[in-house]
């Protein structure tokens, strides 16, 4: 309890703060909120994001995204709270592609791919067999930030830390097993424990990301700022500060602009736009500096 009750209290704070923002739109509260689940989130999807796009993960990420669909359904007909099985079966789902990798002869493709197909197919067939869920579906298909509230923040508020220590502790472990599971292996490294611990991780960032732009989204929300970074950036750690950079620039602009009533647009694909952007930009500005170097 305790515990809570200091996270309560930095919630607070930072939420005030976010209030000394001049802008009209960050004087409510639920908007307050919003920002600060962004920009909790923003630093993760980047940091995770340049990993995915360099261990060239990205059907792993769209795989649990989607699996958000399932996990919802579950929890609308077995009558508990939806964001609670929509993590807890993201989690699994990625723990499952993992050990079905390390299990069987195929190759990981395959099993992300069957993994993918078998959690929309039963999300459809649970939907399908209880029409009036599909109404409730919207609201996880395509992002809605704004409803995010104290029990969200303070679950990132604890898994922000736990993202950055793995990767103060764990990068050099993970891309080596990225590289060469056998090579990492015989190196020392305990290659199930950091497969399964990133999976983890990505799986609970990656549902966290379908909460704030949509199942239709999700994976954007991971490389397009990693990929931007890697226009601009002429180093990986550079990467890394580029892309928590311009995924939280991406993230303050698509909420501040979606709220005004000039655009009146959804959060999450405003962010994506935004995002996409800013890639288009560092990709021309790329070209020009290679035109010049010529």
């Amino acid at each position: 309890m305790g515990l809570w009750r200091l996270y309560d209290t930095m919630i607070d704070v930072l939420c005030s703060a976010i209030g000394l923002i001049p802008i009209d739109c960050l004087q409510h509260q639920f908007m307050q909120q919003a920002l600060l689940g962004l920009l909790l989130l923003a630093p993760m999807t980047a940091v995770l994001g340049v990993e995915v796009v360099h261990f060239r993960m990205a059907f792993f990420s769209d795989a649990i995204g989607h699996s958000a669909f399932a996990g919802v359904a579950l929890g609308l007909i077995l009558s508990l709270e939806p964001k609670f099985t929509m993590l807890a079966f993201g989690i699994l789902v990625g723990l499952g592609i993992i050990a079905l990798q390390r299990r069987s002869n195929i190759s990981s493709d395959l099993a992300i791919g069957v993994v993918f197909s078998a959690v929309v197919a039963f999300g459809l067939l649970v939907v399908s067999r209880t029409p009036g869920t599909a109404r409730n579906m919207q609201q996880f298909l395509f992002g809605d930030i704004l409803t995010i509230g104290p029990d969200e923040l303070r679950f990132l508020l604890c898994l922000l830390p736990m993202v950055f220590l793995v990767q103060l502790f764990g990068f050099n472990a993970l891309l080596s097993v990225a590289l060469n599971p056998v090579m990492a292996r015989a190196h020392g490294i305990h290659v199930a424990f950091w497969q399964y611990l990133f999976s983890a991780l990505l799986a609970a960032v990656v549902i966290f990301s379908v909460w704030a732009v949509g199942v239709l989204l999700v994976t954007a929300l991971l490389i397009v700022p990693a990929a931007c970074a890697r226009n601009i950036s002429h180093s990986l750690c550079g990467m890394f500060w580029w892309s928590i950079a311009l995924s939280m620039l991406s993230a303050f602009l698509g909420l501040v602009l979606s709220a005004q009533p000039w655009l009146s647009s959804a959060t999450g694909a405003t962010i994506i736009v935004i995002s996409c952007i800013f890639f288009v930009l560092s990709t021309l500005s790329g070209r020009c500096l290679q035109g010049r170097r010529a």
